[in-house]
């Protein structure tokens, strides 16, 4: 059956293998612009993205055509490509095997934009490590089902 209308947002968050900060400022901008460009091309719409040293925070209007696992694969192996065949960091890049995606609501789209563009600040106060336990622990609170 044809989807005619979706509303799927999701927040993914890849992470560089072993969390090195291998995203340096000098090429953050290129990979946003070219992992945008991979977003587009999968029918898909890029909300807003900011890549720091050891992650980065995508947020994403999915086709339905596309799930989360297939999409932030091939976000993943393209990124990892391009950053390595134009040498945008010293040694081989590569993020985790694993990334995460988190559903967000048409509601909060414009506070997960704000959250997302204000990492820089963000990082300031709060290290890469608190902020993913954060985000696990409030996701798993509120996937308990009490039936």
């Amino acid at each position: 059956m044809k989807v005619e209308y979706h509303n799927l947002y999701t927040h993914f968050i890849l992470i560089t293998e072993n969390r090195m900060p291998l995203i340096t400022e000098r090429f953050r901008e290129k990979l946003e612009k070219y992992i945008t460009g991979i977003i587009n091309n999968n029918n898909s719409k890029m909300y807003s993205i900011y890549a720091n040293p050891e992650h980065i925070h995508l947020l994403v209007s999915r086709s339905p055509k596309i799930s989360e696992a297939a999409l932030v694969s091939i976000v993943g192996d393209s990124s990892s490509k391009f950053i390595n065949d134009k040498k945008l960091c010293a040694g081989r890049f590569a993020w985790q095997q694993s990334a995460s995606a988190f559903s967000v609501s048409k509601n909060d789209i414009d506070k997960v934009c704000k959250y997302i563009l204000n990492q820089p600040e963000h990082h300031k106060k709060v290290s890469f490590t608190e902020e993913y336990d954060r985000f696990l622990k409030h996701y798993q609170k509120t996937l308990k089902w009490d039936i």
